[in-house]
């Protein structure tokens, strides 16, 4: 009878156990929905900050340009030139409110897109608030001041800025890569008035993945930013086509010749951003010098090519048409590239992405025109949207997102084509000359490298010392082999550690060497004085690579300078690491 009773209960107690596995595997369903409703709710509640900062910053930009001042006697003729009194004292004015805000913020360094990628690819280094508000400010005076920068990138650190705030005021239980993609993302998305182009902007140039968990609060921000810069602020779009494009195949060569320009043009730029940056760090001046020399510069610009000034996004709309003479464009070109340049070099504060859309743009220009020269005429608005895509993607990492901008733009089929064509040139030029984008050369200027992804990025920023432990045999170098090898049965290890009085490693002893060394010999005759060591401030994959070819228990870690023994990791120890952080990368991008 009880062996029935077993027999008849065993099946109920199998239902039970997997009514309950299935109960919890609703109620961990349950959660996870729940979180992905409220990480929505956290999105759209930053779509909504940055879509106003946004449409402000536009606003006062428009309206600081916009204003009249001083009458009839803005412009005073010199000659054959003209002096615009207006940029000369905006531009001032910029210059002495960039020097006031780096007093009163106490910043050395402005922040950009590149220190939001940096912080978006961290588990607890999160972007400083106070230089994200100050650096947005700054961008602000210097767009509205016609100093040659760009809002774009401001925009988009502001964003992330934005997003990180949110998590520390309000203790968010969110990935701060989430919150970061939810800030850039409104910020692309309310700017262009392109959703889909700041969900995958956020996702390509900033994340570096694209991830299920991930999506959906970011997907909400761009939406709800691009709905409240639709329905609130009406941003005017930097793009007006009136044109049909050509066919694929009509524009098939002159767009690939034309892709291999704009990736050259783009690493033109790069590397005059980069010159002027690092010449102002070998003349080694105060701020206030530099600023007032890229003061003068623009000034200089403002009597012959006053276009190639602030923003551009006016000038952008009439070189997309194409409208100008060849030399005139040519000029632009040029003179954007070294402005820019040097206004962000030596001083003022702003992005690269607005710049890139205007030299792009009229590098299609002046290849347009050169087209028809040569009988391959109404190439005008495809060239001039390839390039701007193509430099831009080349310039920020974005290639994806410069295409669904145009998508989104101009809605033209035809024109999307044609710049997929050119970015897709333009980008394998651009990285294997220069390198992924701008923003990475930053960061690699820094020592920080991307390239190799997040799981190789993690492990070169851990440190072996968060490894080490003290569970290792030590003795002084004039200890006998019989002693050594008692210490070591007692400890039940194979290696041990000679140590000088103050701590220093002085070698290292194998079992196997002691036991067929004279047992009254001193082990400092026979241990091994050169081991292989790592330093206390090593990152994991640097130990990774050189314990690859380790035979042995474990690797003594020192600290520098001096050769102080700290502790001892082994290859396991090393594993162990390498396991812990695939599994939070996994963890960020699932």
């Amino acid at each position: 009878m009880k062996n029935k009773l077993k027999f008849q209960i065993g099946p109920f107690n199998n239902l039970a156990k997997g009514y309950e596995i299935k109960h919890f595997e609703l109620k961990s369903s349950s959660k996870s929905i729940l979180s992905i409703y409220a990480s929505s709710g956290i999105g759209a509640a930053i779509g909504v900050i940055v879509s106003v900062i946004v449409g402000g910053f536009v606003y006062l930009v428009q309206f600081a340009q916009n204003l009249d001042l001083f009458g009839d006697a803005r412009f005073i003729q010199l000659g054959a030139i003209v002096l615009d009194i207006k940029i000369c004292f905006f531009i001032i004015l910029a210059a002495i409110a960039i020097l006031i805000l780096r007093k009163l913020f106490g910043i050395s360094k402005w922040n950009g897109p590149a220190d939001s990628i940096y912080a978006a690819h961290q588990n607890n280094d999160e972007l400083d608030i106070k230089t994200g508000v100050a650096s947005t400010m700054a961008a602000l005076v210097s767009a509205a001041g016609y100093a040659s920068v760009g809002q774009y990138g401001p925009l988009v650190h502001f964003g992330a800025t934005a997003g990180t705030a949110a998590k520390k005021v309000l203790n968010l239980r969110i990935g701060t890569d989430v919150v970061i993609g939810c800030g850039v993302a409104a910020a692309i998305s309310s700017g262009f008035a392109a959703p889909i182009a700041g969900v995958i902007f956020a996702h390509e140039a900033i994340l570096r993945h694209y991830s299920p968990s991930a999506m959906a609060p970011i997907a909400t921000s761009a939406i709800v930013a691009a709905a409240m810069e639709s329905y609130f602020f009406n941003i005017p779009h930097p793009l007006e086509i009136v044109e049909v494009g050509p066919t694929l195949v009509s524009a098939f060569l002159p767009v690939a010749i034309a892709g291999v320009v704009f990736g050259l043009v783009a690493i033109i730029f790069m590397h005059s951003l980069r010159y002027f940056a690092g010449l102002n760090a070998r003349l080694n001046r105060p701020v206030y010098q530099t600023i007032f020399v890229a003061v003068l510069a623009v000034i200089i610009v403002s009597l012959f090519i006053p276009e190639a000034l602030g923003l551009g996004t006016g000038v952008l709309a009439s070189v997309l048409n194409i409208q100008g003479s060849l030399g005139f464009i040519l000029s632009l070109l040029l003179v954007k590239i070294v402005i820019t340049s040097l206004c962000l070099g030596f001083g003022f504060f702003g992005g690269v992405f607005s710049p890139s859309l205007l030299i792009g743009a009229a590098t299609g220009a002046v290849l347009a025109k050169c087209f028809a020269l040569i009988g391959l005429p109404g190439l005008g608005m495809a060239l001039a949207l390839a390039g701007m895509a193509s430099v831009a993607a080349c310039v920020v990492g974005a290639p994806l997102a410069t295409i669904f901008i145009v998508l989104e733009l101009t809605l033209s089929y035809e024109f999307t084509l044609i710049t997929l064509l050119a970015v897709i040139v333009s980008q394998v030029i651009s990285s294997n000359l220069f390198g992924n984008s701008f923003f990475d050369r930053q960061l690699l200027d820094r020592g920080i490298d991307l390239k190799f992804g997040r799981g190789k990025f993690s492990l070169s920023q851990a440190r072996v010392l968060e490894r080490a432990h003290n569970d290792f045999v030590s003795t002084p170098t004039d200890s006998t082999v019989a002693a050594v090898l008692k210490l070591l049965s007692e400890a039940g290890q194979t290696e041990a550690y000679c140590l000088s009085h103050d701590g220093n490693l002085e070698g290292k002893l194998s079992i196997i060497h002691l036991m067929g060394a004279d047992k009254d010999q001193a082990v400092r005759e026979i241990m091994d004085r050169r081991p292989l060591r790592l330093k206390a401030d090593q990152n994991m994959l640097e130990a990774i690579e050189v314990a690859s070819g380790f035979v042995g228990e474990t690797i003594p870690v020192i600290e520098e300078p001096g050769g102080k023994m700290i502790g001892v990791v082994s290859e396991s120890d090393l594993f162990s690491a390498y396991l812990d952080i695939q599994e939070q990368v996994q963890d960020v991008e699932k």
